[in-house]
């Protein structure tokens, strides 16, 4: 065998010429056939592959070659996809870092994986640009009963149809247990095996191009879980104490020995593009990712995704909680690159002005009018001044930046499930007031994004489920009992009984959603999927940032927002969380409508197609009441003002 052998029969050691690969590290298909392995192992002397061929009960062992920086390699020309293989060290053996597959959860063997096997037909698909998107966020162990990939493909057609865009899935990095959000992945080249195999992860990939919907991965780069976790078992360099880090050892991106720390994620970021045609990345809290490096390592990251995804174009989002807004400026303004951040600040402002509820990292927000127009107007709330919560300033200026570059949403897996019990917003307010606020989040400027079950009144709740073993459950039900206590209501000894276990099974099922809702709620689904269709055809909501936006209180609850479009296409946006507001005679410039032309009411929430009351005045000319509980849209036309 060329460069391999039994470990008795191998002899050669030091630098070897090897073929040339795609990724810098993992078990690989060659160029004639056979598969090479490669793997970053500075703690070892000696390294050996054992091969398990079918049949066998006993693996075969190869001793790899070393290179420089710690490095070893071997080319096996009989071995195929299929096999299962691990990598001896000492007395012990353990999977792949790099593992394209762990079947049997990532204790186990790792699996050669052939991505060539399938037969894409999306060789036409554009790719997904940063403006004009809606996101969906998905959870494939919930989002159907099954839990699958090849489940939650099927269900694609109708996202499409409500208006979604872009599916923003949640983490699939394999991690133990049964059950889990996937934020605690340790084999991050393996899509787990909950799901189903990696090809059933192309073709829901493949059938979303097809309908013409792009998919987005959020990858976890700031920390890696508590089990399952053999990184350190190949070099302590993983791995820094240099940085205090939320949930465990911060990721070694500028300390000795950081170059193949960094080549791995970097390698394992263009990877999901390539082998798998993402979109794109969402980027977990990268406010937990340190880098002193001249070259930082989401600027590297960034480039990074851009060139695997060639010619497609490629989306990329960071959740970053301090707001640091150069994430999303360009390379040559000192940015990283990215197209968009989550903006916390309009979940926290809306979910007040909702609820009325402020605990915690609520407390800095009123759920004011005014405070919703200005993330219409400048994305974040929170651009440097102080935050009493955090006791420390917080954010930094968004001037330039443009309305898409923010990420809207008013419920996320991790705002529903930091609650007592998970429940959605739509059951935390009145019916009039959700409506309301989703006819902000769905035609305001920014990039909206639902989770899933929104646009239906989804009755099942979002919990936090983790499925470990029982010594770390015990810690991990702890930890998360002891973040909840944060709000002073879940700190009652009284509600103690009400939280629901992480590991249990029922917890987890009891998340699953119930597709049937879309139709026993379809005036919530008829609302979304309308809101949508206007975002994307009328010609002022389709381009919020094109001709600028503007906005003013109008009474304690009430506000208004014009749009400013092309050729006298403006358009008003009325939103009401309070009581009914007669506007007959407004004191407000926004509200006059330009020369020679008079509003014409478009859209309302009190429709009864969505489950309203009616909307007084239809028929007449002009703003003349606002409904409580409402938000109602206007055009203007042509004719006599009033």
């Amino acid at each position: 065998m060329p460069q391999g052998g039994s470990a008795q029969a191998l002899e050669r050691r030091g630098p070897v010429a090897r073929r040339e690969r795609i990724f810098p590290v993992g078990a690989e298909m060659l160029p004639g056939g056979g598969i090479g392995f490669r793997v970053w192992a500075p703690k070892a002397e000696r390294l050996f592959l054992e091969l398990v061929y079918e049949r066998k009960s006993e693996p075969l062992v190869f001793e790899m070659m070393i290179e420089e920086n710690g490095y070893f390699f071997c080319e096996v020309e009989e071995a195929r996809s299929g096999m299962r293989y691990r990598y001896r060290l000492g007395e012990q053996s353990f999977p792949d870092p790099a593992s394209r597959f762990q079947p049997d959860g990532p204790h186990g063997a790792s699996e050669i994986v052939d991505p060539t096997g399938f037969a894409w037909t999306d060789q036409d698909w554009p790719g997904v640009p940063r403006g004009g998107q809606v996101l969906y966020e998905m959870h494939i162990g919930t989002f159907t009963s099954e839990g699958t990939w090849a489940a939650a493909a099927a269900e694609l057609a109708e996202l499409k149809d409500v208006g979604i865009t872009v599916i923003e899935m949640m983490p699939v990095a394999d991690f133990p247990g049964r059950f889990g959000w996937g934020y605690d992945g340790v084999s991050l080249f393996a899509p787990t095996r909950l799901y189903g195999r990696p090809d059933e992860l192309r073709a829901f990939v493949n059938r979303a191009h097809e309908l013409g919907l792009g998919v987005i991965l959020d990858v976890v780069y700031n920390h890696l879980g508590p089990d399952g976790n053999y990184l350190r078992n190949y070099s302590d360099d993983y791995f820094t104490d240099r940085y205090a880090n939320e949930w465990g050892q911060a990721i070694n991106f500028d300390g000795p020995n950081s170059g193949p720390v960094r080549e791995f994620f970097l390698a394992n970021a263009a990877y999901w593009i390539k082998e798998f045609h993402f979109d794109g990345l969402r980027l977990d809290a990268t406010h937990q990712i340190f880098d002193s490096s001249p070259a930082h390592i989401l600027a590297e990251l960034s480039k990074q995704v851009r060139s695997a995804g060639g010619r497609r174009k490629t989306y990329l989002v960071s959740e970053n909680e301090p707001q640091q807004a150069r994430l999303i400026r360009a390379f040559e303004k000192g940015g990283y690159g990215m197209d968009a951040l989550w903006n916390d600040d309009f979940h926290h402002s809306a979910t007040v002005a909702l609820t009325g509820h402020k605990e915690a990292y609520y407390s800095d927000y009123r759920g004011t009018p005014q405070e919703l127009i200005s993330c219409a107007k400048r994305g974040f709330l929170f651009q440097g001044q102080w935050c009493s919560w955090q006791k420390k300033s917080r954010g930094s200026s968004a001037a330039g930046l443009e309305p898409e570059q923010f990420i809207n949403f008013i419920q996320n897996h991790d705002q529903v499930a930091n609650s007592l019990r998970g429940l959605r917003l739509h059951q935390l307010t009145t019916p009039g007031r959700f409506r309301a606020l989703t006819a902000l989040l769905l035609l305001g400027p920014a990039t909206p994004m639902l989770f899933q079950g929104q646009e239906f009144d989804a009755s099942a709740p979002f919990l936090f489920f983790a499925d470990h073993n029982p010594e770390l459950a015990r810690l991990v039900a702890k930890g998360r009992r002891d973040f909840l206590r944060q709000f002073p209501s879940i700190e009652d000894p009284q509600v103690e009984p009400c939280l629901a276990e992480p590991a249990a099974e029922e917890t987890f099922l009891s998340c699953k959603l119930n597709l049937a809702e879309r139709h026993k709620n379809s005036a919530t689904y008829r609302l979304h999927r309308d809101l949508l269709k206007l975002r994307r055809e009328d010609p002022t909501f389709s381009r919020p940032g094109c001709s600028g936006i503007d906005g003013a209180v109008l009474a304690r609850e009430a506000f208004v927002l014009r749009f400013f479009g092309e050729d006298g296409e403006d358009r008003l946006l009325l939103v009401n969380l309070g009581r009914e507001l007669n506007l007959t005679s407004a004191a407000e410039p926004l509200m006059a409508p330009a020369e020679g032309s008079t509003w014409r009411l478009m859209w309302s929430s009190e429709s009864p197609v969505y489950g309203g009351g009616g909307t007084p005045g239809v028929g007449a000319n002009g703003v003349r009441e606002l409904p409580g509980h409402a938000a109602l849209v206007f055009r203007a036309e042509s004719g006599q003002s009033i």
